[in-house]
């Protein structure tokens, strides 16, 4: 196997009747076996051809999940073009960068979305037509419905004879399948090119890790767009014969968020596919629903994760010594509560592939306490994405797994010096999965890719066992005033997952004596403290209770504190600069993925952050921060 399609002709040679897409039509979950998806995909694929695609060619994708995405991208690759996937949380001017710069000639949308993308047709250089998912009312110049897409590709089969089959047999490994736009947390985006090649390395390196059953279905409601959610998702489903489901996206994207939990329930999913804000936001949900059961069934709860949380360890446990002693008991927790609480899931799943930024250990203890562990991954578009993973065989907390095979990876010094293991710097790969380049770049391209290595810009190391240890940006450091450095990514997470009075804290330190943490503070909670004081929130006695009690809470990871050893005091916030508003995806400070741009916070709040290096600005409950705090409770 070379190229997707291979990849997809086999799976429906293999698995013909086995279902592979489910959506929810007329208020039921409908399915596509591979035999129906295939000629789906060959029809919209005549479509193209008869609007005269021609080899190479981008083709750009903007829509909800659904199973027009996955049959219109197979449909552009059988085609021998190239598919342009677009996130759907995308500004205006995002979108209109990247199809410019992709030179995409047409585009694929749905209802919901095609509305947005007629707002910028004046401004886009390369778009000829575009194909609407979904029956539409009317349309106009340059609208084409994909009902329509799909007869003409019908009529063009039938004179054709032959012509798409030869298409699709010539497209090779090189050709390009995707180009991917970066999310951008530290530069402007960049079109990351993935070869057919590209796809189907990273599909069977995953499969050395974790081999997906045919009978297995995922609730997929990341981003398809989303290069995990895209690689893992979508092809390694395909490969496996299993099958994937699109969350009913209704009639906006706070319905599609509202459906989720009922879409589990119905589709039973044996795998989900996360990242730590979702993970973080299904803890809340789970918590706020023990809390409204009664004293009894939180202490329960409670005693059960401190009991889950000894038992399982940092994974692997293999039920020996002690510990088997506690099985039963363990069973009894689980049936008694935990299990309950599985069942808003859906009743099958078997685990959390966890992946797109680091998840914190406490969350994996959690997850693996309520008996779906969530195995932490690692990898970046630029490699197709997958790196590493741990797997329900191999895992440990903290880690982010072994790294697939076949590939090569080595950690290097800043001078490009490999380092022995256990030390840590720049994780450096080499394989089948790392991309072609960046599309209409040559100078990222030869920053990031050198001598066929990939430059992947993250901080780790090799532990002892094998695994791999993520620790973040690798050029995002914090750097003290005596040079030595430190990554901020897992300190801010803990922060942010320990204490219920805090949304956002991004850590500061550019060769300064001290850290400054940026926080955002949790709104609401803050105001049910100050309410649960006796104090009016908006009132200078409740702004400097709210302001004391996060600057308590940042003190509990310092020496004698309920945190304290879990990082090194020197690295801690010493300095508190509240900031006036959350990140958002508006003023940029974080991005469609839900990653925070440093870069642009610290553009943002350069004044918050030159004041907390004077001496006014060490106080916590200094002017500024009040100020500041008194404006987000406004808002």
């Amino acid at each position: 196997m070379n190229t997707i399609i291979d990849l997809f002709e086999r799976s429906c040679l293999k698995f013909p009747d086995n279902p592979y897409l489910w959506e929810k039509k007329a208020g039921k979950y409908e399915a596509l076996t591979y035999r129906k998806t295939q000629a789906r995909v060959r029809e919209l694929a005549g479509g193209l051809m008869s609007e005269g695609l021609k080899r190479g060619q981008r083709v750009a994708l903007l829509s909800e999940g659904c199973s027009d995405w996955v049959c219109s991208e197979l449909a552009i690759l059988y085609a021998g073009g190239c598919c342009v996937p677009l996130n759907v949380r995308l500004t205006e001017q995002e979108l209109v960068f990247r199809l410019n710069h992709s030179g995409a000639r047409f585009v694929f949308v749905s209802i919901y979305f095609s509305t947005v993308l007629e707002k910028i047709l004046h401004r886009l250089e390369s778009v000829e037509t575009f194909f609407v998912f979904g029956r539409i009312a009317s349309h106009g110049t340059g609208c084409i419905p994909i009902g329509k897409l799909i007869k003409n590709g019908k009529q063009w089969l039938a004179t054709h004879a032959g012509e798409l089959e030869r298409t699709a047999h010539s497209v090779r490994e090189e050709d390009l399948a995707n180009i991917s736009y970066t999310s951008g947390t530290t530069a402007e985006p960049k079109g990351v090119m993935l070869t057919h090649g590209n796809y189907v390395s990273n599909v069977l390196q995953a499969d050395t890790l974790i081999r997906i059953p045919e009978y297995y279905k995922v609730l997929l409601f990341l981003p398809w767009d989303h290069s995990f959610a895209h690689t893992v998702g979508i092809y390694s489903f395909m490969y496996n014969g299993a099958s994937l489901a699109a969350v009913d996206f209704g009639r906006s994207p706070l319905e599609f968020i509202q459906n989720i939990p009922q879409n589990m329930r119905e589709i039973k999913p044996h795998i989900l596919l996360s990242v730590p804000s979702i993970a973080r936001n299904f803890r809340k949900n789970i918590e706020a629903g023990i809390a409204g059961k009664g004293k009894l069934t939180g202490f329960l709860y409670r005693l059960g994760l401190q009991l889950g949380y000894w038992y399982y360890g940092d994974g692997n446990y293999k039920g020996k010594g002690i510990k088997a002693v506690a099985r039963p008991l363990i069973g009894l927790f689980d049936r008694v509560v935990f299990k309950k609480i599985r069942k808003n899931f859906g009743g099958n799943l078997r685990y959390f592939i966890g992946g797109g930024a680091l998840l914190d250990r406490e969350l994996q203890h959690y997850y693996r306490a309520l008996g779906i562990p969530m195995y932490q991954g690692y990898g970046l578009s630029e490699a197709s994405p997958v790196i590493s993973s741990n797997t329900p065989e191999h895992h440990r907390f903290g880690t982010s797994g072994w790294p697939v095979t076949p590939m090569e990876l080595k950690i290097c010094a800043p001078d490009g010096q490999e380092l022995p293991p256990g030390e840590s710097g720049e994780i450096v790969i080499r394989g089948g999965n790392v991309m072609k380049g960046y599309w209409r770049n040559e100078e990222s391209t030869a920053e990031t890719l050198r001598d066929g290595w990939l430059y992947t810009g993250d901080l780790g190391h090799v532990d002892g066992q094998g695994y791999l240890v993520v620790q973040g940006r690798f050029k995002s450091l914090l750097i003290a005033n005596d040079g030595e450095k430190y990554s901020p990514e897992g300190m801010e997470e803990a922060i942010v997952e320990a204490s219920p009075y805090i949304d956002n804290c991004v850590l500061y330190n550019n060769q300064s004596p001290y850290t400054v943490g940026l926080i955002v503070p949790a709104k609401a909670a803050l105001k049910e403290y100050v309410k649960g004081r006796g104090v009016v929130p908006d009132s200078v006695e409740g702004y400097k209770l709210m302001l004391a009690k996060i600057g308590e809470e940042l003190m509990g990871f310092r020496y004698g504190g309920k945190h304290a050893g879990l990082f090194p005091e020197r690295w801690l916030p010493a300095v508190v600069a509240i900031l006036p508003a959350p990140l958002s995806e508006q003023n940029g400070t974080i991005n469609s993925t839900g990653k925070t741009v440093r870069r642009r916070v610290t553009e943002v709040y350069r004044e918050e952050i030159d004041r907390a290096y004077t001496a006014d600005g060490k106080e916590i409950q200094n002017v500024d921060n009040t100020r500041n705090i008194k404006k987000l409770m406004g808002l």
